[in-house]
């Protein structure tokens, strides 16, 4: 065994073999631009993020397109896609009008959503934590009857704009909420990017003593750099789901200064050489990310895309 490959060795000891990835992308990545993307763009990035092997995709979001315009075609959208066998579609639900459009758009799985920041809770859905749970009983009540995955995912799990620190019993609190609704799956979300790794492994540890450590995910904006270390560090303590965005797309439109979401191409970059698999192909989801940036005139956020784009170019 060479140098490297011991190297390596000690660096994958206690890692996941595998990694579930979420591409959050066409729905939490766009949600927060200001320029209407055009729904057959929405069909089209989903569609390419699904031939590049994503078998999670969060292809719409039914709110009132009076807070969310952005998300406002989310029944076209799901109409339009081409589904393929295998491939979980998923619609953000934050109420029953939302479930009923997702039931009738056949999604697969429905993500309702909560704060473990009450400051951040009434300034986002103008209500307490005790009452937003209180409102989506009866949603997930009905996901369940209805034969769907229920997903829920906790934001501000590492500060909040508003509040500042949110402490780790806040976090564990809101996972037994969600867990006694009858959630399959819960995601830790670093909404404002302010996690750091430390923090992020004892909120995960805390957390998985209340809800099965397979079925905790990982949401982590890159606000301050520090998206790819918390991915490490919740590898580190057992997470092995996490969503990313194509392109680096997203910022939550309630909290201002936050950045995108931890870019999809990053992500697969540091997986790929950790030696974890995905069954994404890196490569097609390099050109989707250069692809969907130039659609939006923006510049792309994922810097192993551009390097690897420009790789291309020179060669």
């Amino acid at each position: 065994m060479n140098q490297q490959e011991s190297w390596r060795e000690g660096m994958d000891s206690g890692l996941p073999k595998r990694v579930h990835l979420v591409e959050v992308g066409p729905r939490d990545g766009l949600q927060a631009e200001s320029t209407f993307i055009p729904t057959d763009t929405k069909i089209e990035l989903v569609n390419r993020l699904v031939g590049a092997g994503v078998r999670r995709i969060e292809a719409a979001s039914f709110v009132s397109p009076k807070w969310i315009p952005q998300m406002a075609d989310g029944a076209a959208v799901m109409a339009g896609i081409d589904r393929e066998a295998g491939v979980s579609y998923a619609a953000l639900t934050p109420n029953m009008r939302g479930l009923e459009a997702a039931i009738e758009s056949k999604a697969d799985e429905v993500v309702i959503f909560g704060a473990a920041s009450e400051a951040f809770s009434l300034r986002n859905i103008n209500c307490s934590i005790t009452e937003s749970i209180e409102r989506f009983s009866p949603v997930a009540r009905m996901a369940k009857t209805a034969g769907l995955r229920l997903r829920a995912s906790i934001s501000c799990s590492f500060g909040c704009p508003y509040q500042g620190p949110v402490s780790v019993d806040a976090v564990v609190d809101m996972v037994r909420r969600f867990r006694d609704l009858g959630c399959d799956e819960i995601d830790i979300a670093d909404t404002i990017g302010v996690g750091t790794v430390h923090q992020v492994q004892r909120v995960v540890q805390a957390a998985s003593r209340e809800f099965p450590l397979a079925s905790l995910a990982g949401h982590f904006h890159d606000t301050y750099g520090q998206a790819l270390a918390n991915i490490v560090g919740a590898l580190q303590v057992g997470m092995s789901i996490f969503h990313a965005s194509v392109g680096g797309l997203g910022g939550c439109p309630y909290a201002k200064g936050a950045t995108g979401n931890v870019a999809t191409e990053d992500l697969l970059y540091l997986l790929d050489g950790l030696g974890i698999e995905t069954g994404i192909d890196l490569d097609a989801v390099v050109s989707i990310g250069d692809w969907v940036s130039q659609q939006m005139s923006r510049e792309n956020g994922a810097r192993a895309g551009k390097a690897l784009i420009a790789r291309r170019a020179r060669n």
